[in-house]
């Protein structure tokens, strides 16, 4: 049987696991757009977990699957972090009661999560994650019958979901052609291999960096590590580091300067090989330490900091942060007013668009940013209304909005499943206050169906996809989703891409232009535009401030 303690150390295992594999998850994105990273995505989500069951001190496989189960909800990010979260919070349902649980008992109870992640995907996809689980999930259930033995059983699980994985480009073609599993199954095959090796071994993955120590001592990290040991401790106020060539004959050695220094100060550190000595030591003499390291031969680079002072300035930006950090936290408020909205963005010039048209909260995300169902949630209290519309304009973050609605008791939440920022801002132009939540809700979308969005953005990464070579680094033109255009430069992307979006029937263009993005740039790129297209056509240009994005364009 396992009980609590080991469910609690698998679910740790499997978080670490998945975080050491992040960055080759995130790999597999076969989208060249950056994107919410479905590595990132998974690990965050699987981190809250991790944290809230190091903090709890639940003993019986039914709390902690429950309290895992909360962490990952609130903690969810991403489509692949919501699903995650509906695999467990199943599994947290199965075990409801139980004090331990054998290896029927956890495939019933994944096989229940499985069902709630089929169920919550509008259009559920073979070839993803959910296939991945569901393929484990029937594995388990089989080797169950002939043996019940709860190690055998995951065994059987972690072997499906490897297979299902292999499998994923049979089922997707995008796959197979860019050469890949899916994302989302091979971070569960993380996940479930973590949690095996508690089961089987009693071994907590841990969740390790792989370093790159560098054999050159110029750029040595075992080095640094060694000397920030001792940067806390001030007892003298210079922190000096050099780098000396030991080019004087005989060559000394250099131990004889780590004991001098041992004398005029402490935290020495002294690494050598046949060239160079590389040298710290906290001192109240840095003179004396340069000159006897004159006595070895040149001085290749010095440095000199005043630790006292770095500590008086890093103490009040300690303090300023932590100030700023208390008037930024959402407090609940009261729902006192009729309706309120909470949005997604980044970008300071959008934040305060939407806040112009009248969000009371907007969080910041978007691509790459994706916001945790907690952060939604937090919004959502804060908005002093009895009805919140949530406005996510990122098809990532919707499933994440929705998982707020059961969680909002004292009001009523409703998500408004905006893919784009400029969805977003259609739809809060169309808001009606004479009518109700239900006829504004239907209103605000159609005005959201109504708008053609365009993003100017960069490759991540090369890639083959809709027929096209991309290099990392190319300028993408994108429309409704859509790869339309490669190209080079930025502002003639721009041109193209709205002139190409312009039908008989548009009435009005805004161009939303990012962080990256000069404000001459961004003229110039109005100007061509308005040269090229029909006088009728009102174009508004804003200054976003997003990121990622060089430019939005809005087209209705």
């Amino acid at each position: 049987m396992i009980n609590g303690a080991e469910l609690r150390d698998a679910m740790i295992s499997g978080a670490n696991n998945i975080a050491k594999n992040r960055n080759s998850i995130d790999k597999l994105n076969i989208f060249p757009v950056p994107d919410g990273d479905t590595g990132t995505n998974m690990s965050m989500t699987m981190a809250n977990a991790s944290a809230e069951l190091q903090k709890s001190k639940s003993e019986t496989v039914s709390d902690v699957a429950r309290t895992a189960a909360s962490g990952l909800l609130r903690g969810a990010r991403g489509n692949s972090g919501v699903i995650l979260s509906l695999l467990f919070r199943g599994f947290a349902d199965g075990v409801k009661g139980k004090d331990t649980v054998d290896g029927l008992d956890m495939v019933s109870a994944l096989e229940i999560g499985v069902g709630d992640a089929y169920k919550a995907v509008m259009k559920p996809t073979e070839g993803t994650i959910l296939t991945v689980a569901r393929v484990a999930t029937e594995k388990g259930k089989a080797a169950a019958t002939l043996d019940n033995d709860p190690i055998s059983v995951w065994e059987a699980v972690c072997k499906g979901a490897e297979e299902a994985l292999a499998q994923t480009p049979q089922l997707l073609p995008v796959l197979k052609k860019a050469g890949v599993v899916d994302a989302g199954g091979k971070g569960l095959c993380c996940i479930l291999e973590g949690m095996r090796r508690v089961f089987h071994d009693g071994v907590i993955i841990e969740n390790e960096v792989e370093e790159n120590v560098s054999a050159d001592l110029t750029q040595d990290d075992a080095f640094r590590s060694a000397a920030a040991e001792f940067d806390a401790d001030i007892r003298f106020t210079y922190c000096t580091e050099f780098i000396v060539s030991r080019t004087q004959e005989p060559t000394k050695d250099p131990e004889l300067l780590r004991s001098y220094l041992q004398t005029i100060g402490d935290c020495v550190v002294v690494v050598s090989d046949d060239d160079i000595i590389k040298t710290h030591v906290h001192t109240e003499q840095p003179n004396r330490a340069l000159e006897a390291a004159l006595t070895y031969g040149q001085l290749l680079t010095v440095k000199i900091e005043n630790m006292k002072e770095q500590h008086r300035k890093a103490q009040e930006a300690d303090a300023a942060a932590h100030e700023q950090k208390a008037e930024e936290s959402l407090k609940p408020a009261q729902p006192t007013e009729e309706v309120g909205f909470v949005t997604v963005a980044a970008g300071d010039g959008l934040k305060a668009l939407f806040v112009d048209l009248g969000c009371t909260h907007v969080v910041s995300g978007g691509h790459t940013m994706n916001p945790s169902t907690e952060d939604i949630l937090e919004a959502v209290l804060a908005t002093p209304a009895k009805t919140v519309m949530v406005l996510p304009n990122n098809k990532n973050i919707t499933m994440a909005a929705e998982q707020v609605v059961p969680l909002v008791k004292d009001r009523k939440a409703m998500v408004l499943p905006t893919r784009t920022i400029p969805q977003g801002l259609s739809a809060m132009l169309a808001y009606d206050p004479d009518t109700s939540c239900e006829v504004n809700a239907v209103k605000m979308m159609e005005a959201a169906g109504n708008v053609d969005t365009g993003t100017i953005t960069f490759a991540a990464r090369d890639s083959e996809f809709g027929g096209h070579r991309i290099k990392k680094g190319d300028i993408l033109g994108l429309v409704n989703g859509k790869l339309t255009y490669i190209e080079k430069d930025i502002v003639h992307a721009c041109s193209k891409l709205t002139r190409s979006m312009v039908t008989h029937s548009t009435a009005f263009i805004t161009i939303i232009y990012g962080a990256d993005i000069s404000e001459e740039q961004a003229n110039d790129a109005y100007n061509r535009i308005k040269n090229k297209i029909s006088s009728d056509i009102e174009i508004t240009l804003v200054n976003g401030g997003q990121p990622i994005h060089y430019f939005l364009i809005s087209v209705e």
